[in-house]
């Protein structure tokens, strides 16, 4: 998932492209509006959300906003230390998602990106469809997609990735997965059985199986996919 964040403190720029990086966004730095303004026109088709800084040098994030929001509807997120309410109000008036004030936390962005990515998840949906970061399952047809090609998953595969999609955010230890397995598959499935689905599921879905964002493994309690 790929983020534009336009910010010209250059060591505020730094910290945060760090912090969104090991939690696996891909992200694209800007430090003026020129420069920002040639990536929205470039590359907005790759961009997942928008991260603007109100105050630059040669422009204002209102601007920038502006110019995303008449191409694509991309989510974007202010960042600002200007906290006012006529602020707050212009700036979700330009049509932003949020709006952030510095100083702030990094998990507090975090958050408030995670729940401005699901609302556009929602809102963009198929009917019926489950979103898990780049995949797109449709329970009642049984298919699984990554970015619109269709994966081929065994049965044993596909049910526990639905046991994942439907718990996603929460922890799941080997001992939960094993026995909802056992529930839905109506099979013997043991420890090293689990061990074995969970890494061909992520060879299938992850785009780096070595470094997994849709199924994480929290150490000493299991299993969690998503946020």
């Amino acid at each position: 998932m790929k983020v534009l964040m336009v910010e010209d403190d250059k060591a505020i720029a730094l910290g945060l492209e760090y912090s969104l990086q090991q939690e696996a966004y891909e992200t694209i730095i800007c430090y003026d509006f020129a420069s920002a303004a040639t990536v929205i026109k470039e590359q907005l088709d790759d961009i997942s959300l928008c991260l603007f800084d109100l105050s630059l040098p040669d422009g204002s994030g209102y601007e920038l906003c502006k110019l995303v929001k008449e191409r694509s509807d991309v989510p974007v997120i202010f960042l600002t230390a200007l906290d006012d309410e006529v602020n707050v109000v212009m700036g979700l008036d330009m049509g932003a998602d949020d709006y952030i004030t510095k100083p702030f936390r990094i998990r507090e962005l975090l958050s408030r990106m995670n729940s401005v990515l699901r609302r556009y998840q929602r809102q963009t949906s198929p009917k019926g469809a489950i979103i898990l970061a780049n995949i797109t399952i449709y329970p009642q047809e049984g298919k699984v997609f990554k970015q619109g090609n269709e994966i081929a998953l065994t049965a044993l595969e596909y049910r526990l990735l639905l046991i994942f999609s439907n718990h996603i955010g929460q922890v799941l230890t080997r001992d939960q997965l094993l026995e909802k397995i056992w529930d839905i598959a109506g099979e013997f499935v043991n420890d090293n059985t689990l061990t074995v689905y969970i890494k061909r599921l992520r060879d299938k879905l992850e785009d780096d199986p070595q470094k997994p964002v849709i199924i994480k493994t929290m150490r000493g309690l299991g299993y969690k996919a998503g946020e």
